[in-house]
This record gives C-alpha cells, structure tokens and sequence, in this order.
C-alpha cells in the first residue's frame, strides 16, 4: 500500500488530486476552530473541560462535525444538514412523482435534485442553526457546567442572527468544499469530510482512555481499546466486501449481420446494503425523548422516566430499542432504496434473465426474497456493532465521550477508506501501475 501511495505521487495529476484534497482538509480543519462571533471562548472551555466528554445528547452531531459543535465554531454544524437533507430528498423521491420523474432523466435530472438538496441543506442550517445558538443561550448545551448560561454574554437580537448566518455560511463553506473535491480531488467530497472529522478526535480519545486508565498507568486499558478497535475494523471490512451475486444471463440478438448480448454479468446485493443510514436513523431518533424534556423542564412521570431510561447509553432499555430501531430503519432503508421490480423491467428491457427464474414478476419476487434473506444478517450486524461502544464503556468504566470505536464512526471511516483506496487504484491501474491489492 506504502508503494502505492508513492506511485500515485510520482503520477503528475493524481498527486496534483491528492494534494488539493489534502489543501482543502487543511482548510476544513482551521474552520473548525475558529469561534463565532458572540462567543465567550473562555466559558467555552471552561466547560468542555468540566463535562468532560458526557455529553451524550448532542454527541452525534459533534461527531460530524469532528468537535467543533460544542466548541461553537463557524463550522459547529458540520456536515449534518446536507447529510440529513440528502437523506431526506432520498426519501421524497420515492414518494413524489416529480423526484422520481427528475431521477430518470439522468444526469440533468440528478443536477436538479442535487441543486434542490442544497437549498434543504441551508434551510436546516438555519434551523439547526437557531437551535444551537437558543440552546448556548439558554445554557443547556453544557448541563453539568455551572457556567454554561455565560457563553453567550450578550443576548441580542442582533447577536443571535449574526451567531446563526456564521454558522449556516460554514456549512455552506463545507458543501462547497466537498463539491470542489469531488470534482477536482479524489474521491467522495462529503465523504471524505465526514471521514476527517470523525479521525480528528481519534487520537484526543484514545489519549483519554490511557490517562483515565488504572491498571498498569492507564497502558493496558489502551493497548485492549486499539486491540477491539483492530476487531472491529477487520470485522467491519470483511462484511461491507460481502456481497450475494445474483447471475444475470443476456440472450443473444442479431442486428443485421452483427451478433449483440451474449453476455453473463451478475446483480451485486451487500450484505449491509443500507450501510450506515440505520444507524443514524436510530441515534437520531432516541435524541427525540431526551430533547423534548430537556427543553420542557417537565418533572411528570413519563419525563421521569425516560430520563432513568432512555438518556443513559448503558440502560437495557435504551440498547434494546436502538438495537431494534436499528433493525426495523434497515429493512426500511432497503425497501425504499431497491426496486425489485425497476431492476427485474429493465432486465426484461434489455434481455437480461436470471438462469433457472422467468423473466417479469418470477424475477422481481427472487430479488424480493434474496434481499430480505441477506438483510437480516446485515441488519443484526449493524445493530452488534452500534452496541460495541457501550459494552466497552461498562467494562472500561469510561464515558461516551472519551470512546472512539462507536458503530457509526467505525462504520463510517472503513466505508469511506475502502471507496477511496478503490478509487485511487482504479486511477493507478488506468496508467498501468499496481494498485493497491496485488
């Protein structure tokens, strides 16, 4: 792989490609330090340190944005709006008649639809935005620092529109920043982002774990976290390359005097076909109950209750309902992102027939019945492997915080590594070098 990377230098445009990718993760990191306007640093800081990581509530969202949210920068909002808006058009497309529409037509059709993602994009900046900005105000972005209600000294209308068009023109910065190395980088612009910010607060917790370590100076606890951080990782590369391949036979057509078709192929289906999206799907949605009474005040009993159950990571309750949200978001994701019946027309379409299936409905109930086969195993999977963290933080008596080897962030960081290292050996093998795999 070292050998690789040392070739891909040596090629004049893939090094001028990872060099601007690598210029425009320097810029994204330096963004996510600088502090908005009307914002008391210092406080700030202050409460970081007395927190110490266990903010669980927004920690989904700091993540993505690699620790700039709690730091209140220009970038706090990371990369979170555009994911939550492509999700969401994703969504309407199976829904609307005009998105769907818009989809077939290709690439000017996908234009569009990117172009309407970016305005859902700053439209939930502005929203997220105001809601993070209300919640410094109000002092509950820290609840366990006595401090918290002064890190927005002054309180002004004016203010709180400036502290809000900062925070939406980061994230704006930021899709602009993916775009750019989509276009003129390598690999995934969004991805990659998302993949930075994640890594960057890799070595502070890992660091953490040692100094708040007790056996051996901390030293044994680290060495077993990067020992099932290596588990992980092997266990979440060999399931994401899993793949049931579906043989695809092409029967021959004569135009003229030329032969065409002929040909065998096969369907790809993974194993974990709806990668990550479940697990963002269920994190999000057990912050729901927590945000509701933080922001109510209330102390009814149903308040009280999903505080003892449903804020804490480690409560059974809370693990059995993300596993099976987890589950349930899986086996949704698929069914709105595969069509067995759009890939058995076009099959039909084309000639193409699965051997021993006839073509038409037979073949759309195959594909139907493989892929609810195969995502079982994926969604268990994805639902073990968003659990790994909290395991980990109840033998290791840690914090969320101060743990690196979450689900999404492991799920997250070999999906994107695997796609990039593919993308870069196709490049070297286009110039006749080896890639990576030999």
């Amino acid at each position: 792989m070292l050998t690789a990377f040392a070739r891909a230098f040596r090629t004049p445009d893939l090094r001028k490609k990872l060099l601007f990718t690598l210029g425009i993760v320097v810029v994204y990191r330096l963004g996510a330090h600088v502090p908005v306007p009307g914002v008391d640093y210092t406080v700030v800081n202050e409460c970081i340190k007395d927190t110490k990581g266990n903010n669980s509530l927004f920690g989904l969202v700091n993540m993505f944005s690699g620790g700039a949210l709690l730091q209140l920068t220009i970038f706090a909002l990371g990369i979170m709006p555009y994911i939550t808006a492509s999700i969401i058009l994703q969504l309407l497309t199976v829904v609307i008649p005009r998105l769907e529409a818009l989809k077939k037509e290709g690439q000017a059709g996908t234009a569009k639809i990117t172009q309407y993602t970016r305005y859902l994009t700053v439209a939930l900046a502005v929203l997220q935005g105001t809601g993070l900005v209300a919640t410094a105000r109000s002092g509950s972005l820290f609840s366990n620092c006595t401090q918290a209600s002064q890190i927005v000294p002054n309180q002004s209308i004016f203010t709180t529109i400036t502290m809000v068009t900062c925070m939406t023109a980061g994230t704006v910065m930021i899709m602009w920043l993916g775009e750019l190395i989509t276009d003129r980088g390598v690999g995934n612009g969004m991805s990659l982002l998302m993949f930075v910010a994640i890594a960057a607060g890799f070595p502070g917790s890992l660091w953490a774990i040692k100094v708040s370590g007790k056996i051996a100076g901390g030293w044994v606890e680290f060495l077993a976290v990067i020992a099932i951080g290596l588990a992980i990782v092997g266990l979440v590369v060999f399931v994401e390359q899993a793949q049931r391949r579906i043989p695809v036979q092409y029967a021959k057509r004569m135009i003229g005097r030329r032969s065409y078709g002929g040909t065998s192929t096969y369907i790809p289906l993974k194993v974990n076909q709806a990668g990550v999206i479940p697990v963002i799907f269920a994190s999000s949605l057990l912050y729901i109950p927590a945000l509701i009474v933080q922001f109510s005040g209330s102390t009814a009993g149903w308040a009280q209750w999903i505080s003892r159950n449903m804020t804490k990571g480690d409560h059974p309750i809370y693990m059995a309902a993300y596993f099976l949200l987890i589950v349930f978001f899986a086996f949704f994701y698929v069914a709105i992102s595969f069509n067995p019946e759009e890939v058995s027309d076009n099959m039909k379409k084309y000639g193409g027939f699965i051997p021993g299936i006839r073509a038409g409905r037979p073949t759309a109930e195959y594909l139907s019945y493989v892929l609810n086969r195969i995502t079982w195993p994926g969604s268990l999977y994805l639902g073990l492997i968003a659990l790994v963290p909290t395991v980990a933080i109840a033998i290791f008596n840690g914090s969320n915080g101060n743990f690196p080897l979450g689900g999404t962030s492991i799920l997250i960081i070999v999906g994107v590594g695997l796609e990039t290292v593919k993308q870069i050996e196709s490049q070297l093998q286009q110039r006749n070098y080896e890639g990576f795999l030999r």
